[in-house]
């Protein structure tokens, strides 16, 4: 097959005057190549990615031949990749425990403010809100506190068990979190109803706060975290934030194993970084004491009860977060002010400095732009600078974060080399910073699912993960992020502690229970229909009252009632609504039912006349409004002849009863007749209409010379229209038409 692919190689090659350029190029590219390289053909490649062949540049080519380059589109390429080479080795390791100082460094402050009903805690990058913490009086976070507790059930099928603490849920405690010293060495290859047994009282401390329809998780791991250090009293051994450098997590934990520890294990935070010996004696020497008089409290207290609470939220904060490359705290509270100072004063005098009260006029989470961006957390929807967008959907289980490019379609102009991978590369960049910027600020835990913009380029995807990986260095939450996937996912896990801004500022909506989503008006309105028709079915009563919405009512009734109307006709029921704008949709209530002169708003069918109709005929009711112009081209329907009846003398039939004329218009029909005024005068019955173009004339009367009956002219007949009607005169031969045509007794 060597053959077909010399021939379809040659039917590929460019033309000599497009290959040119290319020429060059591969001239300067052999120029930097060793002697001993290999080289591979030239290869033509219409798309913007790249063909299988392409050789890549070097900087020396770029530099000498610019021009082929831009023709190429090998310089855009380069600087996408640029930042990929530049990156620092340490930033995939950040969220398994990197040196902190990967992180670039950032201005950051803390700013506190305290209401009667609200306590509100931010952190700001950068003058930007990057993390915020809420707290209320009736929903505090439970996290940290210690109870003693009864153990209320045991599943053993769960390894788990319930522990009752006092509060309305119980907590759950699973078999790994049972450290107490008593079982210390029992519980490997124990199952734990051997551990633990129901009705036994245990020491346990909230690690989680209760979530929805999950109790608080519970442990007997007791930590009790200082300034500088963690104490665990049923722990061991001695450990160090891997946020520090080397240097520093060996020269502190030089200094803790000189301490004077009785009992316990000590866990160094990343605040302890350049703290001295007397500062970790001293923050030890306090937690012990703490320790010391849980112990004693515990022992004096009848379970379910609470044994240690944690700080408030400011102090706690200040405690866990205000570290050296804090620039200050702005606290407006007074009171709070002085427990902040009185702990730094205590713990870290050099940082009690820092701390500053708040006096001016505008409120201080306003004039920073904290309170907005605490209220941006209940939008669904989060803008790119560069016109992308995020989308931040919630699940029970997961969140999921969509990328969008929205209006961000790349480089513009005729002179632009940017190709859609470059485009789409950017515009990850930017969502990543924003979305570790969102996961920090929404306090986001749990599953976490990213969904890029799908990238062709195995490096440009290896340039997003790292830039990931570096934001999320920040982020003093731990988290755990998994590669990229083939369809540019990324799954991500976050610790999950309490609950964020949006589920403090919120609840679930009453009418959807948080699905986002209701049943519409005009689905309302057909169940409406099918109650009434089911309440009909078991009911007597002629007429009913009901409750709706103002929307599914006005679908119900329908455009001038006629919904309403078929409903009424179909059933033989009559319908009244009370309505209101603010009732649920699915508002549907029978207030009423009985006669129709009982119920409110209805009245017995008004009988409508036809506006001229014949004296002596019954009237119709209107069932029906259509409009007057169909109603012109509907035939009337045929109306049944009336028997005669037969005269005195027997001659000719007696007088016959008018015909029930109907009009439902108001224009008048088309055997429609206009009275005279002698014709109204002497109450002449009107004619028949039994044939199109006869005209019945009336009884014929004697004249006065007793010859015979007189003659009387027929009724005038008028017709509005151009076609003529029934009673219209039929012209003689010769075009006279003055006289009308005889009637059968006439003939006679």
């Amino acid at each position: 097959m060597s053959w077909f692919r010399r021939r379809k190689r040659e039917e590929e090659a460019p033309p000599p005057e497009a290959a040119a350029p290319e020429a060059r190029v591969e001239q300067e590219q052999a120029r930097q190549e060793p002697p001993g390289a290999e080289r591979r053909p030239a290869r033509r490649r219409r798309g913007s990615r790249g063909g299988r062949g392409r050789k890549k540049k070097t900087e020396a080519a770029e530099v000498e031949s610019p021009k082929p380059a831009k023709e190429k589109g090998e310089q855009p390429k380069q600087r996408t990749r640029a930042p990929a080479k530049k990156a620092p080795p340490t930033a995939r390791k950040a969220p398994s425990g990197g040196a902190r100082s990967a992180a670039p460094e950032i201005k950051k402050e803390i700013l506190v403010s305290v209401e009667v009903g609200e306590q509100t805690v931010a952190v700001l990058e950068d003058g930007k809100p990057a993390e915020v913490y809420l707290g209320r009086p009736e929903r505090r976070s439970i996290a940290g506190n210690i109870y003693k507790g009864v153990v209320d059930n045991v599943l053993p099928g769960m390894e788990a068990s319930f522990v009752d603490i006092g509060l309305g849920k119980n907590g759950f405690l699973y078999v790994d979190e049972i450290v107490v010293p008593e079982l210390e060495g029992k519980r490997h290859g124990k199952r734990i109803q051997e551990l633990i047994s129901r009705g036994q009282e245990v020491l346990v401390q909230a690690v989680k706060d209760p979530m929805g329809t999950k109790g608080a998780r519970l442990t007997t791991e007791i930590s009790l975290p200082g300034r500088f250090v963690v104490y665990t009293p049923y722990g061991d051994g001695i450990g160090v934030s891997r946020r520090l450098e080397d240097d520093e997590r060996e020269r502190l934990k030089k200094i803790c194993k000189g301490l004077e520890l009785p009992e316990g294990g000590l866990i160094v935070r990343t605040a302890a970084e350049n703290a001295s010996e007397e500062e970790l004696a001293g923050d030890l020497k306090l937690l012990l004491k703490l320790w010391a008089t849980i112990r004693g409290r515990a022992a004096r207290t009848a379970p379910p009860a609470l044994v240690y609470q944690e700080a408030e939220l400011p102090l706690r904060i200040v405690r866990d977060l205000f570290i050296r490359d804090f620039k200050r705290v702005v606290v407006d509270h007074e009171r709070t002010y002085r427990k902040i100072v009185g702990y730094l004063r205590r713990t870290s005098p050099e940082l009690a400095a820092r701390v500053e009260r708040y006096t001016g006029k505008e409120p201080l989470l306003e004039k920073s732009g904290v309170r907005e961006a605490v209220y941006s957390t209940l939008s669904r929807r989060v803008d790119l600078p560069s016109g992308g967008y995020l989308i931040f959907d919630y699940a029970e289980a997961f969140t999921v974060i969509d990328v969008n490019t929205g209006r961000f379609v790349g480089g513009r102009g005729k002179s632009s080399n940017a190709r859609l991978e470059d485009t789409i590369t950017k515009n990850n960049l930017e969502a990543v910073a924003e979305v570790v910027r969102q996961l920090r600020l929404r306090d986001i835990g749990g599953i976490i699912v990213i969904d890029f913009i799908d990238m062709a380029n195995p490096k440009n995807r290896e340039l997003v993960e790292d830039a990931l990986n570096s934001e999320l260095a920040r982020d003093r939450t731990k988290t755990y992020v998994v590669e990229i996937s083939p369809l540019g996912l990324v799954e991500m896990t976050r610790q999950n502690v309490t609950d964020g801004p949006r589920e403090i500022l919120t609840v679930s909506c009453p009418t959807c229970d948080g699905d986002g989503i209701i049943v519409s008006a005009e689905t309302n309105a057909v169940e409406a229909e099918r109650k009434l028709r089911r309440h009909i079915a078991t009911s007597r009563a002629d007429a009913f009252l009901v409750e709706l919405h103002s929307d599914v009512a006005a679908i119900l009734i329908g455009p001038g009632g006629a919904r309403l109307e078929e409903l009424e006709k179909e059933t033989g029921r009559r319908f009244a609504f009370k309505t209101k704008k603010s009732f649920r949709l699915d508002r549907f209530q029978i207030l009423a039912e009985g006669k129709v002169s009982e119920i409110e708003g209805l009245s017995p069918k008004v009988e409508v006349k036809p506006k001229a109709r014949a004296k002596g005929a019954a009237p119709m009711p209107l069932t029906v409004a259509l409009d007057e112009a169909v109603l012109e081209d509907v035939e009337e329907a045929p109306v049944a002849e009336p028997v005669a009846e037969p005269s005195l003398d027997g001659d000719r039939p007696a007088e016959e009863k008018p015909k029930k004329k109907t009009r439902r218009g108001t224009r008048g029909g088309r055997g429609r007749k206009k009275k005279a005024a002698a014709a109204v005068a002497s109450d002449a019955p009107p004619a028949e209409a039994d044939e199109p173009a006869e005209v019945v004339a009336p009884a014929p009367e004697p004249s006065a010379d007793g010859a015979g009956p007189a003659e009387e002219k027929p009724k005038k007949k008028t017709r509005r229209g151009t076609r003529g009607g029934r009673r219209r005169k039929k012209k003689t031969a010769d075009g006279a038409g003055s006289e009308p045509i005889a009637t059968p007794e006439e003939a006679g």
